[in-house]
Order: C-alpha cells, then structure tokens, then sequence
C-alpha cells in the first residue's frame, strides 16, 4: 500500500502538472499513507523563501495572519528557513520540542487555539533549492507523528521538491499580460490593506499571499523582492519595505512585471545548476569572454568550459548565442 502510493506521488510529480493541481493531488495521496487533519502546502522563491502561493485547509485559513507573524517575526522551532538549510530537513512539532508542545510559540498562539497539536513540517530542497515548504497537522492529543511517518516525508522531499521545480519551467512565461503600471499596496502592522492603486487593488486579489508574506518580512525592517508566477502564467516581482524603516509598522509593496533579467537565477536554478554552473552562466549572459570570466573567478579556462558543456546539456542547447536566447528572449 505505501510503496503503490509513494509510486503514485512520484508519478504525479513528473506528469507536468502546475503548481496548484500538483500540491491538491499530492495532499490527497498522502493522506491515504499519513493520516492528516489540516494541511499547508506553498511554493516559495528559492532565492528569498517568501511564500509565492499556497494550498491551505481549515482551520489553518483563519489562523494565517497569525501563522506569518510568528514565521517571520518570532524565535520557534522548524523555522522553514532553517529547516532548508539543514542536513535534515524534515521535523515534527514533538520530535523539536521532546514532547514538550508549549514551548513553541506557535503552538501556544496558533495551532492550539484552533485544535491542532502536533505538526509535522518539511522544506522541499533538491540540488541545494528550496522549491515549497509542506506543514502536516494533527488534531490536539497526546499521539503525534510516528517515525515511520517522518520517515516517509523525508523519502518523498526530493520527490516533490523536483516536481515544483518542473512547475517552473512548465509554466515560464515571461510575455506582457497588458499591466498598466507597477501595482502599489499599503498594509499596516495587523496586515489589513491601508491604501492601494488600482493596479495594486487587482493583485491583492490575485497574489494575495506574496503580498502578505512579503510585508510580514519587511516588518522586521528588510527590504524583501520575490518572484511571483500569476494565475495567468505571468512572472512578477514583489518588492516590500517599512515606510519608517522601523520594524512593526506600516509597510509599502509594490508589484511590477518581472524582466527576463530579473528571472535569470530563478530559470538557472530550475534546470538543475550547481552553484559553480550558475555563476558561470551569469556571466556569459553579462556578455563576459572566456577569459574574462576564468580572471572574475579565478578558475582554469579549462574549468569554464566544462561548466559551460554541462550548462548547455541540460538547456539542450550547443552555444552561449543559444543559451543567452533561451533565458533573455520573451517566451
């Protein structure tokens, strides 16, 4: 029974589903192996760890604002930061705290109020990226999550992980969807919408969580921009900051179309580039010779050419024309 449905998420992962219907089916068959309660699934940008969309289930809705508050605001256990950065980047609520729930926050302030106990978090990495970040609940009893079922999580990480990254290079679109101007958004500290334009009112119905997360950041006094794929299959930047420049107050965000160069990393991560691939093919786009490159990096030419043999391998590609056309030309 597990092994046939870890078959099947396996399977789902690589049917190049979009990012949505991918996270619903992927819940639903896990279920049937991980018994669940309430459930949190989200994409999130690589290169900030911002929320850029979710799946989220009752009664986790009710409980968001307070859930970012205390991911981007307080100390707590299995910080999803955290947890993508370790060796291990799979936990539970129990495992953390050796039983001891109440000495999380987040329990005390979000997940106990609405019932739930036990929660078991994992960080979606593979090749060095974090892709999403899952959180499995349980209702509020002494039983949590067995081994075996962190286990199984574990197993499935790269799984899922590599399926979101296949989301982005499915649905990599990068032409003008008509936007009339950047989008600006004013929140205040309890996270209601203050002040908008009207461009800005029409993307707080349509990204509404990478506004959110990306102010929840920027109440801590930095200056965040993520990446964000619409609904329409259109990439836009998310850019956050206090008005004061001191945490804890209002905050400004203003989206914008993201421009190819804007989405250069975020494409050479999704193709499976090692950090050493990335930085070389960087340059080639800023138009840097051979020579040039081996002189910023201080690498052998022999070096450069074998990351650029493996940069061209998994584009599919034979030249630096070819790859600067693949990733600065509108798809």
């Amino acid at each position: 029974m597990i092994e046939r449905r870890v078959a099947a998420i396996e399977r789902r992962c690589s049917t190049g589903l979009d990012s949505d219907a991918l996270r619903t089916d992927v819940l639903r068959l896990l279920r049937d192996v991980v018994p669940v309660d309430a459930a949190f699934f989200a994409t999130v940008d690589p290169a900030t760890m911002l929320f850029t969309s979710f799946v989220s289930e009752e009664p986790l809705v009710e409980a968001a604002a307070r859930f970012l508050d205390n991911e981007y605001g307080a100390d707590d256990v299995n910080k999803f930061v955290t947890l993508a950065a370790s060796a291990d980047p799979v936990s539970s609520l129990d495992r953390a705290t050796s039983g001891d729930r109440g000495a999380s926050d987040r329990y005390a302030s979000v997940m106990a109020p609405i019932g739930l106990g036990d929660e078991l978090r994992a960080a979606l990495v593979v090749g060095g990226r974090c892709w999403g970040v899952m959180c499995l609940h349980r209702e509020d009893v002494q039983s949590g999550f067995t081994e075996r079922e962190v286990g199984l999580v574990r197993r499935l990480v790269p799984v899922l992980a590599d399926g979101l990254r296949r989301t982005v290079l499915a649905q990599a679109a990068l032409t003008s969807d008509g936007q009339e101007g950047p989008g600006i958004v004013v929140l205040s500290a309890d996270h209601e919408v203050v002040s908008s334009n009207a461009a800005g009112a029409r993307w707080v119905d349509e990204i509404p969580v990478a506004i959110q997360t990306a102010a929840a950041r920027a109440r801590r006094g930095e200056s965040v921009t993520a990446r964000v794929r619409t609904s329409g299959g259109r990439w836009h930047t998310v850019h956050a900051s206090a008005l004061d420049g001191q945490p804890g107050g209002q905050t400004a965000v203003v989206i914008d179309q993201a421009s190819p160069e804007q989405l250069t990393s975020l494409f050479l991560d999704a193709h499976g580039l090692t950090p050493a691939q990335t930085r070389v093919a960087a340059l080639v786009l800023r138009g840097f010779s051979t020579r040039q490159i081996v002189n910023e990096l201080q690498i052998s030419s022999y070096t450069v050419q074998e990351h650029l043999r493996a940069v061209f391998d998994k584009f599919g590609i034979g030249s630096r024309r070819e790859l600067v056309a693949a990733l600065l030309s509108p798809r």
